[in-house]
This record gives C-alpha cells, sequence and structure tokens, in this order.
C-alpha cells in the first residue's frame, strides 16, 4: 500500500487568547483533515527524547535513534562535498547591538540578493588558517564548513542555544580548542566586515535591522551511516531535511525556493507555502510528466515537510498559523481524501506555541488514514488525546505505518 507522511513542522500549540482560548489547529476550518481524523484513527506523539526537540527530530520519526548533529544535515542539504572531519555548522545572520544579539534572525527580512552578497563577500575577505566554505542557504540561514580533521566537541554561538555569543571548547583536548577558536576567528573577521557592509547601511536607511553579525550552531564532523529507505520519496524545500533524506538514501525533489525579492516577510512565505503544495500534490497524484516520474513509479511512499507552519510559532502570530493550516487543508489535504490504497500519516515534529516563541516539549497531534480508525470526529490537539493510537514516541511512528 502506497504511504504519504506529511509532517507540518511546529504544528503542535497551546490555547491563544487571540483565538478565544483555542489553539491555532482548533480554531482553524479543516474539514478534510477532520474528514481523515474521522475515518482514521488518532493520537499524540513525543517526537524526541531531547526536553525541548531541534529540527533535526524529522530524522528520529523517520525511526532513527541516532543523534545527527544539525551541521551535518545542513552542509549535506546544501550540496556541500564534505568529508569525515569537516567542521559543518548551521548559521545564522543575525542582529548585534552592545554586544547583544538583539534579533537571531535579523528581522527575518534579508533578502536573497542581501544574503547571497553578504556571504560573497565573507567569503572573499574572511581568512583562516584551513579552507572553509561559507554559503547562504533560505532567508537568514547558512552553512559554514572548515575543511580539516576537528572536534565538534564545541558550543553554539547562539544566544537561544549556549550562554554565550562565542563558541568555547567543551573538552582540553587541542583539536577542539582549535575548533572553537577557528569559530570565533570567523565570527570576529565577519562582524568588522558586516558592520559597515553597504547591504547593512541600505538596510538600515530603511529601517530595517542590519544583518550585522553571525550565530552558529550544532557543530558537527561526523557523516553516519544509517539504514537506507531507497523505497521513499522525498518532497522537500529546506536544507536540514533535504540532508535527512540524502542521509538515508531517500530519492529527493527538491523544492527551489522562491528567491527573496522584498522585505514584506509573510508574503515571502505564502509564496513558499504554495509551492511547495503545488509541486507535492503534482507527484502525489502523479500529474508529472512520465520522463520526471519515472524514477519515482517504484517508490510509492512520500515524505513531505512543510516548514512554513513553524514560523508564526516562533512569531508569536496564532492568527497566521491558523490561515496557514487552512490553506493547506484547502489544498493537498483535499486531494489527499480522494486518494484510494494510500495510508496516510500526518504529524508535526514539534510543538512551537505562539505564546512562548519557541520550540516546546508538548506532544503533537498525530493521524493515520488507511488503517483501522477510532471515534474521534476532528484533528487537534485535544481531541488526539482520546485517540486509539494514544501517547507514542517519536521513534515508533513507523511502527504504526506498517
Amino acid at each position: 500500500m502506497k504511504k504519504i507522511l506529511i509532517i507540518l513542522d511546529g504544528l503542535g500549540d497551546l490555547p491563544c487568547k487571540e483565538l478565544k482560548g483555542k489553539t491555532p489547529l482548533e480554531a482553524a476550518k479543516t474539514p478534510n483533515l477532520d474528514f481523515l481524523a474521522k475515518n482514521g484513527k488518532t493520537g499524540l506523539m513525543v517526537p524526541s527524547n531531547e526536553k525541548i526537540p531541534e529540527s533535526e527530530v524529522a530524522l528520529n520519526i523517520l525511526g532513527y535513534t541516532q543523534k545527527i548533529n544539525r551541521g551535518i544535515l545542513e552542509a549535506l542539504g546544501s550540496k556541500i562535498k564534505i568529508s569525515p572531519g569537516d567542521l559543518c555548522l548551521r548559521t545564522n545572520f543575525a542582529t548585534k547591538k552592545d554586544n547583544k544579539i538583539i534579533d537571531r534572525r535579523a528581522g527575518r527580512s534579508l533578502t536573497t540578493k542581501e544574503a547571497k552578497s553578504l556571504a560573497n563577500d565573507l567569503s572573499k575577505r574572511i581568512k583562516l588558517a584551513f579552507p572553509f566554505i561559507f554559503q547562504a542557504t533560505v532567508q537568514h540561514r547558512g552553512v559554514l564548513v572548515i575543511k580539516g580533521g576537528f572536534s565538534d566537541n564545541i558550543t553554539d554561538a547562539d544566544p537561544e542555544h549556549s550562554k554565550t555569543i562565542s563558541s568555547q571548547p567543551l573538552d582540553e583536548d587541542e583539536t577542539t580548542k582549535l575548533s572553537a577558536n577557528l569559530v570565533n576567528n570567523f565570527l570576529e573577521q565577519a562582524d568588522k566586515i558586516l558592520k559597515d557592509h553597504p547591504v547593512n547601511k541600505f538596510r538600515e536607511d530603511k529601517k530595517l535591522l542590519p544583518a550585522n553579525t553571525i550565530t552558529t550552531r550544532g557543530a558537527g564532523t561526523e557523516i553516519p551511516k544509517l539504514e537506507e529507505k531507497k523505497d521513499w520519496t522525498a518532497i522537500l524545500s529546506m536544507p536540514t531535511e533535504i540532508g535527512i533524506a540524502k542521509l538515508i538514501k531517500m530519492r529527493i525533489v527538491r523544492i527551489k525556493q522562491p528567491k527573496v525579492t522584498e522585505n514584506d516577510i509573510y508574503k515571502n512565505l505564502y509564496t513558499s507555502l504554495n509551492t511547495h503544495i503545488k509541486v507535492a500534490k503534482k507527484y502525489i497524484l502523479k500529474k508529472v510528466k512520465f520522463s520526471k516520474l519515472r524514477k519515482y513509479v517504484q517508490q510509492p511512499n512520500f515524505y513531505i515537510h512543510f516548514k512554513e507552519t513553524d514560523i508564526p510559532g516562533h512569531d508569536g502570530l496564532p492568527l497566521e498559523k491558523k490561515k496557514m493550516i487552512e490553506l493547506l487543508d484547502d489544498t493537498i489535504f483535499k486531494e489527499l481524501t480522494k486518494l484510494k490504497d494510500t495510508l496516510i500519516c500526518i504529524t508535526g515534529d514539534h510543538s512551537t506555541p505562539c505564546k512562548l516563541k519557541s520550540h516546546s516539549d508538548d506532544p503533537v497531534p498525530v493521524l493515520i488514514y488507511g488503517k483501522n480508525k477510532d471515534s474521534i470526529q476532528d484533528f487537534s490537539e485535544k481531541a488526539c488525546k482520546k485517540g486509539k493510537i494514544g501517547l507514542i514516541k517519536g521513534k515508533d511512528l513507523m511502527k504504526h505505518l506498517y
């Protein structure tokens, strides 16, 4: 039986006063999600063993318990060739004032042109004792790879993940100290270059936050070998998830991110979300030219991950999160209700409550359609709590699909 696993990033939430005490999922009009829940079975899932799950928890949901550092996944998903021992880090362009990070995403308003201009200049002007690759990926996001044989036992240089905005060694090994020193050297040079960069002068003139510093996190040096899932096709847009799919040998349909040409954050997000929906619908409904689909016909299983639903939670905007859920329901989930001989699973990779503006350890709702049913009538955190699946761990979800 064909299987479709859809993850809505940051789906879980808590009651919001803006929604009269409901979560965005509860408040959203979702007749198609409710149909799937009513005719399937539901429950709650604790995505990972970590207290506060990170974005790479999707690997856990796919059935893997190994901890793989974020930097490795970002590099793999960004088409960077890496070797064991290379120091890989996820980066953000951020805003610093009085030696404090005041916005970890530079207002979430960097255009593609701005990000690439900053990254290109840093790559040309920063000098390290070892070769490195620094690349802008999506909006404020980026990846840094320092080539060589390093240790990844260093702290994040990110106030959300560490107490400092510099990297510190976590052991006394000289290789570890070298890793931290190289990262800090890169960050110090970057700060000097970004301070007076024309892009930031332009942004400040427009009353936008400057991208005048960089944060790093998720240092990794090892590329593990994992059990392969060659009978799955992943339809993805973000480097982390693409890196995961590449690591486990899924076939990948890479959604080309639309260029961000203006500073309207949510206009950019909806453009990206609609593009992802359009491509995903074509593949799961087989409305793709045979020449493009040929290598997927023997891979009936699909993993689709929508990142956009996570952003309103971080921004504290429950109405936008509700709106995105309704858009998904009226498009791709409507099409799913028409499929036959298909097992459908819809869940989240973690909760991002709007009132917290960050990830939390709250369980996420899960539904499985096409394999038995329970008495639940709608898809929400509260309703799924009473579902037949019960409370499961993320690493066990795949067992329910076979």
